[in-house]
C-alpha cells in the first residue's frame, strides 16, 4: 500500500513538474534590421523594455544585436529558419521570400483598416505559407518615402542616375530610367561619398541618424508610398507559446501600434531638420507630381501582379489606393 501511494505521489509530482515547465517564462531571441540609436529602432527598444518589465515570469525578449549581428537583407531568412525568433525589420528586406509583401508599402490604407478589411489576414497567411513567419505588428504607418538626389531634376526622369534602391521602389526607379543598386543602409554613406550613387530612396525620417544629410543636396517632393517597419515572429516560435504568453504579446502589440499616429508629426519635424542641415527641397510642378505619382503606383502594382499573379488581384483589392 505504501509503495502504491508513493508511486501515485511521484506520478502527481511529475505531472505538476511538467505543467510547471510548460508554464515557465519563455525568452525569445530577437534581432533588429536597424542600427541602435536610429529612429527605426526606437519603437523596438521601447517595446522590448515594456515586454521585459511587464512580462517577468511570462515572456522575455533577448536582443542579440542589429545589422552587425545579422546583415539587414538576411534578417528575414534568420526568422524563417529559426536562427532568431523575432525581428524588428521591414518586409522590403525579405521581398525575395515574400514578394507580395511589397504591397504593405504600396498601400495608403492604415493598419486598423487592413485588420478590419482582411488585408492583414491575407498578407499574414502568405507570410506563414512562404516564409514560416507571422506578421505581428506594424510600427510605422503613414510616413512616406522620398527621393534624395545630388543632381536636380524637373521631370519624372532619372535617366543617367545611379540610385541606391531596395525592392520596394526598384520598379519605380527602373520606370524612371535610373540604374538601381541594392545597397544596405550601413554602406550607403560611403557609396554617396565615393560617388557610387547619385542619390537614394529613403523615408522622411531617420536620415539624420545615419549622417546622410552630409552627402545629400536635394529631397524631392512629393513623397510616395507608405513606409513599413514591422515586427515578425517565427511561426514555430509563436506556436510554442502558451495561451497566456500569446495574449500578453498581443496586448503589447496593441500598445506599440497605438503609437503610430504620433510619428506623423515627427515626420514633418524631421523634414525641417533636414532643411536646416542643408538638404534643399526640390518641389516638382503639379503636372510632374501627378506624372511621378502615377508612375510610382503603376510600377509598384504592376510588379505585384508580375511576381504574384495568383494573389495580386485580391491583394490590390484590399491594399490598393483609396
Amino acid at each position: 500500500m505504501i509503495k502504491k501511494t508513493s508511486k501515485l505521489l511521484l506520478g502527481a509530482a511529475l505531472a505538476l513538474s511538467a505543467f510547471g515547465a510548460g508554464a515557465a517564462e519563455t525568452t525569445l531571441k530577437a534581432v533588429s534590421a536597424f542600427s541602435k540609436d536610429t529612429f527605426y529602432n526606437e519603437r523596438f527598444e521601447a517595446f522590448v523594455e515594456k515586454v521585459n518589465e511587464e512580462g517577468k515570469g511570462i515572456l522575455q525578449i533577448n536582443v542579440v544585436g542589429g545589422p552587425e549581428s545579422i546583415p539587414t537583407f538576411e534578417v528575414g531568412n534568420a526568422v524563417r529558419s529559426g536562427v532568431v525568433d523575432f525581428a524588428n525589420t521591414s518586409a522590403v528586406f525579405h521581398a525575395n521570400l515574400v514578394p507580395e509583401a511589397l504591397a504593405m508599402t504600396l498601400t495608403d490604407r492604415r493598419m486598423d483598416e487592413l485588420r478590419e478589411n482582411g488585408g492583414y489576414d491575407l498578407l499574414n497567411q502568405i507570410h506563414t505559407d512562404k516564409s514560416n513567419m507571422i506578421w505581428l505588428a506594424r510600427v510605422t504607418d503613414g510616413v512616406q518615402y522620398h527621393l534624395y538626389l545630388n543632381k536636380p531634376i524637373d521631370e519624372a526622369n532619372l535617366k543617367g542616375f545611379k540610385i541606391r534602391s531596395t525592392p520596394v521602389y526598384l520598379a519605380l526607379l527602373r520606370s524612371l530610367g535610373a540604374s538601381a543598386l541594392q545597397i544596405s543602409p550601413g554602406e550607403t554613406y560611403t557609396a554617396l561619398e565615393r560617388g557610387v550613387v547619385d542619390g537614394y530612396g529613403w523615408p522622411s525620417v531617420g536620415l539624420l541618424d545615419l549622417g546622410w544629410q552630409e552627402k545629400t543636396k536635394y529631397r524631392v517632393e512629393p513623397g510616395f508610398y507608405n513606409v513599413e517597419v514591422s515586427f515578425f515572429i517565427n511561426q514555430d516560435s509563436w506556436n510554442k507559446l502558451n495561451d497566456e504568453q500569446k495574449a500578453f504579446l498581443q496586448k503589447q502589440v496593441e500598445w506599440v501600434e497605438s503609437l503610430n499616429e504620433a510619428e506623423l508629426v515627427r515626420a514633418e519635424e524631421e523634414k525641417k531638420r533636414q532643411e536646416d542641415a542643408g538638404v534643399e527641397v526640390l518641389q516638382l510642378s503639379d503636372a510632374v507630381t501627378e506624372d511621378f505619382l502615377n508612375r510610382a503606383y503603376t510600377a509598384g502594382w504592376e510588379n505585384i501582379h508580375r511576381v504574384s499573379p495568383k494573389n495580386a488581384a485580391d491583394i490590390e483589392k484590399l491594399f490598393g489606393r483609396n
